[in-house]
């Protein structure tokens, strides 16, 4: 069943959103060669406990790391750890807040240094296949036009749209009905609705859609060895639109 959130209730995740972003934008400025994907993972914790809030990830079905780092060829849910950053890599950073019993949850793929054209634009693509995601988040709307807005823009530019993962509602729980695929026809699916909170993540492959999952149970990397970008945000739908909760 998917529940609609209460004016308030929005708020309260704009809250946690804004954490969320704080993060992203402190990583962001982090992002250089040499550093390790554990310090990374640090300093967002320490910045979302500071701010008052609980790192949604950890401990997650026992996910042992306040964010997912996803580098090169992985898709999504990368362990942070020892691992350094190299010139030219590009890195999937995801961060996920609980605050006062509400979640926030995005996601921004970054070039480390000087990336190669291809990386660069397969990046360019994959975020504004987000933005024409929440374009398509109109009332009247059904789901699967989100969906399709995804998949037709990612296409266009001669990508694929991972299926095994989807993005999902999001509220008092981290994960909630509906889930949202980044490909399908649109017209499908439930009507949108003012109060519908969502959770809303391309994940662009340079190469084929197939991913597999690594021994470590988590991290999702493409099958082909191609690399992978990945853009999230959580958007309320209100009265005028869609709004981006997760931004400053």
């Amino acid at each position: 069943m998917i529940k609609l959130k209460s004016t308030r209730e929005i708020e309260m995740m704009r809250e946690a959103g804004r954490i969320v972003a704080a993060v992203l934008l402190e990583l962001e400025r982090l992002i250089v060669a040499g550093v390790t994907t554990g310090a990374l993972d640090r300093m967002a914790e320490k910045m979302i406990r500071r701010a008052g809030g609980e790192p949604a990830f950890l401990g997650y079905h026992n996910y042992p790391a306040s964010i997912c780092t996803s580098i090169n060829e992985e898709v999504v849910h990368g362990i942070p750890g020892l691992r350094k950053l190299k010139e030219g890599d590009i890195i999937s950073i995801d961060v996920g807040v609980r605050l006062k019993g509400y979640y926030g949850d995005a996601a921004a793929t970054f070039g480390v240094g000087a990336v190669g054209p291809g990386a660069q634009r397969l990046m360019d693509v994959a975020r504004r296949s987000l933005d024409q995601a929440i374009a398509a988040m109109r009332q009247g709307a059904h789901l699967s036009d989100i969906s399709h807005a995804v998949q037709a823009y990612v296409e266009m530019n001669s990508f694929a749209v991972v299926r095994n993962f989807v993005g999902h509602g999001i509220g008092t729980e981290m994960h909630e009905e509906p889930q949202v695929p980044n490909f399908g026809p649109p017209g499908r699916g439930p009507v949108l609705q003012p109060g519908i909170v969502l959770a809303i993540e391309p994940m662009v492959n340079a190469g084929g859609w197939e991913v597999e999952v690594l021994k470590d149970h988590w991290t999702v990397v493409t099958k082909d060895g191609s690399l992978s970008a990945h853009f999230e945000h959580t958007v309320a739908l209100g009265d005028n639109g869609p709004e981006v909760l997760t931004i400053l």
